[in-house]
């Protein structure tokens, strides 16, 4: 039988919403819809990039507690409210994802809070990335 447990990031919209940050299913690990919130103040930049840093450290943080890195990812999708948002956020997103060359799409549209300017969701397979 398939390994199944869920991780959680202590964000109180977990609790609230009743989803997992992420999900590791067998070798599969699935990050949920990720933002730019440090969980442990509960605040968000209002700076897209800062947002987009704080979305790969609690993406990251995710990764790391089901066993794997962001050499491991297969996937990735970026939603963003501003598609102008985007490309200043390129560095950031190119220094964990430069190498491992994901699929990706971006997608804009409405996220759940209007301070909200970057979200990040991925796909990864354990082990992978050879790392």
């Amino acid at each position: 039988m398939t390994e199944r447990r869920v991780i959680l990031s202590g964000s109180t919209f977990e609790e609230r919403i009743g989803y997992a940050r992420a999900v590791v299913d067998g070798d599969w690990v699935h990050v949920s819809g990720t933002t730019g919130y440090d969980y442990a103040t509960m605040t968000i930049s209002d700076d897209v990039v800062e947002q987009a840093e704080q979305c790969l450290r609690n993406v990251g943080a995710a990764l790391a507690e089901a066993g794997c890195t962001f050499a491991d990812v297969v996937r990735v999708r970026y939603l963003l409210p501003e598609r102008a948002d985007f490309e200043p956020c390129w560095p950031v997103l190119r220094r964990c994802f430069g190498e491992v060359r994901p699929a990706a799409t971006m997608l804009v549209c409405g996220l759940a809070d209007p301070r909200m300017r970057f979200e990040i969701e991925v796909d990864a397979r354990r082990g992978s990335g050879g790392c």
